[in-house]
């Protein structure tokens, strides 16, 4: 575990949300739940990323992940909150 908060925010735009974004939203919670990191990352939404071409979209400790897809997100979610 680490000591520094990290931050995850989803992009809440019309096109990011027509995307997938309700099944995203739900999988980085049971995530975040499932390796008791729930005090140690902070996950919320933004109304809009402006890269709506480009969704579903998430901010990860300042970098920007394009084209989010379910069956990744574990993988991403792993490498980028070191896990």
């Amino acid at each position: 575990m680490t000591d520094k908060i990290q931050h995850i925010t989803i992009c809440m735009g019309s096109s990011c949300f027509s995307r997938g974004n309700k099944k995203i939203i739900t999988f980085i919670q049971n995530y975040l739940k499932e390796k008791q990191l729930e005090d140690e990352v902070v996950f919320k939404g933004n109304h809009c990323m402006g890269n709506c071409q480009q969704g579903p979209m998430l901010d990860i400790n300042g970098e920007l992940i394009y084209r989010v897809e379910e069956s990744k997100l574990e993988e991403i979610l792993n490498e980028k909150l070191g896990k």
